[in-house]
């Protein structure tokens, strides 16, 4: 579900709503319906939610309560913290689960006494170059921590470091010095 900003024109005005709105997919492609209608954006910028009387099963589901409550939101003080990157990492654990690429790691890389395998960071290490292409250094020190990666794998967050992810190369390419010719 998410928000969405609607514009309604009604006797040559212009009324903006907040709409809560949900995804499903048809035969003909993706689509939303609107679940709940929250309430109208004030010109000052202040957002005013309210709930609404409907009809619709889902917005039943969704409140219990069938008064309107008014809640005044001032958006110029409102902000996001810890926003993770998730679409990215999520489509490609999702193509590797379709490759079979965790399966033949599983089964090709061995299986030891250390706290996260060796099929995972090898996972954390195609993850990232596939997202977010650039050093071991740059993943351990920044991308890891922003992306929903720990949340997909079941890895905690401060146990991939950037020594982590060089032994993990060492581990999987041996001879990586001598990609030169050296």
């Amino acid at each position: 579900m998410s928000l969405r900003k609607v514009s309604k024109y009604k006797d040559g005005k212009a009324h903006r709503y907040w709409a809560l709105v949900q995804s499903y997919r048809t035969e003909r492609g993706p689509r939303q319906r609107t679940v709940a209608w929250l309430g109208e954006v004030a010109e000052d910028s202040k957002l005013v939610l309210k709930t609404q009387e409907s009809t619709a099963a889902d917005q039943r589901e969704l409140f219990s309560e069938r008064t309107a409550q008014w809640v005044e939101v001032n958006t110029k003080t409102l902000r996001v913290e810890e926003i993770v990157e998730f679409g990215g990492p999520w489509l490609g654990l999702q193509l590797i689960g379709l490759l079979e690429l965790d399966a033949f790691l599983r089964e090709h890389l061995p299986r030891g006494k250390e706290e996260i395998p060796w099929d995972v960071m090898a996972q954390v290490l195609v993850l990232c170059r596939l997202c977010h292409p650039s050093s071991e250094l740059e993943i351990a020190e920044d991308y890891f921590e922003k992306s929903a990666l720990a949340d997909l794998l079941g890895i905690p967050k401060g146990k991939i470091n950037d020594d982590r992810l060089y032994r993990s190369l060492d581990r999987f390419c041996p001879s990586r010095g001598n990609w030169r010719g050296t």
